[in-house]
């Protein structure tokens, strides 16, 4: 037992060693508290207090649920293979499965995924001669599914207008035709457990009686319809607890509750606290994890929001060194001095796989991925894709191929019925059939085709055509812009749960568009003798067709989000100006600004060692510069914990370059006469004026604001800028 007990401090032995109560543990960022829930659940077996059957232990990832197994086997000479150990959807499909006759279900019943869920929505419409383009299955999925995450079912849903009394009636249908064909979706396993246990008394009792202790990890990231669920095995499921009921140990974390958007109530933290009349918070304060200056920071931060549960993160780890804040000209310049940081970092000796880039949207990768590519820096998209892997980025890549080669039979695939225009899988086989017999491509075949399939597909090489001649004379990002709204692609993600960021990621291939030109400006020797189209697919492809480096070389890329339960000795935070991060949607949403604030305090306490805050003067938005303000979180940390980074000597506007070498040695600029502070013409980009330059030699830049067309920089050997008096 001393051993089992031994190096907690004391909060953490508090905790551990609780007399049989309900518990509420505020359990700060590097707290330990996986440790606190595994050594409680060993600690209460080993004195005997339960049998390894009582405990139930509640988790919210797989990953997790097997690392709390792991480390219970080596504390507990048990097999602890019959623990009770999962996620909310495990543990309810477990007890479905033992009991399928009272929940209504076949013994074999199966789970339909979230594609299997929009396929057999998509069946449904059919069936019922429903037009998809008013009802749309993405929004019709998730109409249902926060319902039934709320506990709602169609015959308690309110409908207040038409539209919505429909989709209540489709819902309906869905559930129906769900028990006929014995299949349950995700929302549906824990709302039929619930009601399993709501209205089946003997059933509830048996496993209120059996398990007498239920412990539940990342308890702020709890819904309502869970924390209903846990009332009710807790013997909570009246007004108040019943005699003889389970000891309710929830572990959690207010200010690290950012999941609002799935449905996350922080509430429900307060609300244990005062229906489970907890008489003893204990609050895990001492971090593991990170240096003071960055707890400090992330206590300044956190305590402008109101009605936390509160506790102050504290270190015995020393204070370590300065934030280090950088402001940069440009979303450019940012992620050129994010990955000049990272390589010189390497070469202090650490770990690329040790080091986080972290951003607020996934759009913002796209910029870091080309300097890191760019560079020759490997690295990782954590929890997701690269940008040019990603599923919409390929459907618009897709439509952009096909007005340069319209025989392009792979891109002709992809988005032929994308978005859906009718034309199914027995369609596509008869064009390839065609193409087979005619040796020519998918698209020269198309008017071999006849019937309601010739109509459908000749539709769509209509709507290609039409996309050629149109985009014939645009710049390419207007081009890009231009497929994105007539190809449908927009309105498509428009109505997907998660749409918003696929369209941000669709603004972003623009903005990638418009910085890929500048590129080829300041690069190539003759730039009207490239193919822009063909040069852009080009790079997307290379881009594309670097697979992702293994974890244990690789810089690690990943938004806050799922960043959260990860650490890291080197973190930087990109994006931190307003409207990015607080994020535009924050002022619209009660509280919203709260949760930002909660997910820059998640952000901060991923780094153990050097923490980076960066923000842009300018950001490319839409293919246009956006002037970008300094995100007010950064207003919100204490000065003295900071340090300022000017990567760019300050320079007087009026000092003359001296000479060639010298002003290339300084970092300065050429010796055509040119100045901070110079006026200069450009024939591309018009009049404007010198505020930054860098480089030597042939790498050798300056960065000019240009008004209108924004902040550029531009390599000076190939740029023919002149001197404006």
């Amino acid at each position: 037992m001393s051993d089992l007990l031994a190096n907690l401090n004391p909060q953490q032995l508090a905790a551990v060693t609780l007399p049989p109560q309900h518990a509420l543990i505020l359990a700060g960022a590097g707290s330990g508290k996986t440790r606190v829930l595994t050594t409680r659940i060993a600690w209460l077996v080993s004195t005997g207090q339960v049998g390894a059957a009582g405990i139930l232990a509640v988790t919210f990832t797989n990953k997790a649920a097997k690392e709390m197994l792991a480390r219970l086997s080596a504390m507990l000479p048990i097999n602890t293979r019959g623990l009770w150990i999962g996620t909310f959807h495990g543990l309810c499909n477990r007890l479905l499965r033992a009991h399928y006759r009272e929940a209504g279900l076949p013994a074999l019943f199966q789970i339909l995924d979230s594609a299997d869920q929009l396929s057999a929505i998509k069946r449904l419409l059919k069936n019922l001669n429903v037009d998809d383009e008013k009802y749309p299955p993405r929004e019709l999925a998730n109409f249902i599914n926060a319902h039934k995450e709320q506990g709602i079912r169609a015959a308690q849903a309110e409908a207040y207008d038409d539209y919505t009394r429909r989709r209540v009636e489709l819902y309906a249908e869905y559930d129906a035709q769900c028990q006929r064909e014995g299949v349950v979706d995700f929302a549906e396993l824990l709302l039929r457990s619930y009601e399993l246990l709501k209205r089946n008394e003997p059933l509830r009792r048996h496993y209120q009686e059996r398990f007498r202790h239920i412990l539940v990890d990342e308890f702020q990231d709890t819904n309502r319809l869970q924390y209903a669920w846990l009332k009710l095995l807790a013997g909570h499921d009246g007004p108040a607890p019943q005699a003889g009921g389970a000891c309710l140990f929830a572990v959690g974390d207010d200010d690290q509750s950012i999941y609002a958007f799935r449905g996350a109530e922080v509430g429900n933290m307060r609300d244990l606290e005062r229906e489970f009349k907890v008489a003893n918070v204990i609050r895990l304060e001492q971090n593991y994890r990170s240096h003071g200056n960055i707890l400090d920071a992330a206590n300044a931060l956190i305590k402008n929001n109101r009605g936390r549960l509160g506790k102050t993160l504290w270190t015995d780890a020393g204070a370590g060194e300065s934030i280090r804040v950088f402001d940069g000209f440009s979303d450019i310049d940012e992620a050129r001095f994010v990955v000049d940081e990272v390589r010189e970092l390497v070469g202090e000796g650490y770990a690329r796989h040790q080091i986080a880039l972290l951003y607020r949207a996934n759009a913002q990768s796209r910029v870091l991925e080309h300097q890191l590519f760019t560079a020759g820096v490997p690295y990782r998209v954590y929890g997701g894709l690269r940008f040019f892997d990603r599923q919409e980025i390929k459907h618009a890549l897709a439509y952009l191929r096909l007005i340069g080669n319209p025989d392009d039979d792979t891109a002709f695939s992809r988005v032929v019925n994308f978005p859906t225009r009718g034309i199914g899988s027995r369609s596509i086989e008869a064009l390839q059939e065609a193409a087979h017999r005619a040796n020519s491509s998918l698209y020269n075949a198309a008017a071999s085709l006849s019937g309601k399939a010739g109509a459908a597909v000749g539709g769509f090489i209509r709507l290609i055509e039409t996309l050629r001649a149109e985009c014939a004379n645009l710049p390419l990002p207007e081009v890009i812009d231009h497929l994105i709204e007539k190809s449908g692609l927009r309105q498509y993600y428009l109505a997907e749960k998660e749409g918003r960021e696929r369209l941000e990621n669709l603004d972003e291939l623009i903005n990638a568009a418009t910085n890929f030109l500048q590129e080829e400006s300041d690069t190539l020797a003759n730039p009207a003798d490239a193919n822009p189209l063909a040069s852009f697919l080009a790079h997307a492809s290379l881009e594309a067709g670097e697979h992702q480096a293994g974890e244990g070389q690789a810089v690690q890329l990943m938004t806050v989000h799922a960043a959260k339960g990860l650490e890291f000795d080197v973190v930087f935070i990109t994006g931190l100006e307003q409207g990015l991060f607080p994020h535009d949607n924050a002022a619209q949403e009660r509280d919203g600004l709260e949760e930002e604030r909660r997910l820059m305090y998640v952000a901060v306490t991923r780094a153990r060692q050097r923490l980076y805050l960066s923000h842009a003067q300018t950001r490319m938005l839409h293919g246009q510069t956006r002037y970008c303000l300094p995100s007010s979180f950064l207003d919100e940390l204490p000065v003295e914990l900071l340090r300022q980074i000017n990567r760019m000597p300050a320079y007087t506007a009026a000092e003359p370059v001296r000479s060639a070498t010298a002003a290339y040695a300084a970092g300065q600029i050429s010796a055509n006469g040119l100045r901070i502070g110079q006026n200069v013409e450009h024939a591309k980009f018009g009049l404007g004026v010198i505020v930054a330059a860098e480089g030597r030699g042939a790498d050798a830049r300056v960065q000019v604001n240009f008004g209108a067309s924004g902040m550029k920089w531009l390599a000076l050997e190939f740029a023919k800028l002149t001197p404006v008096a």
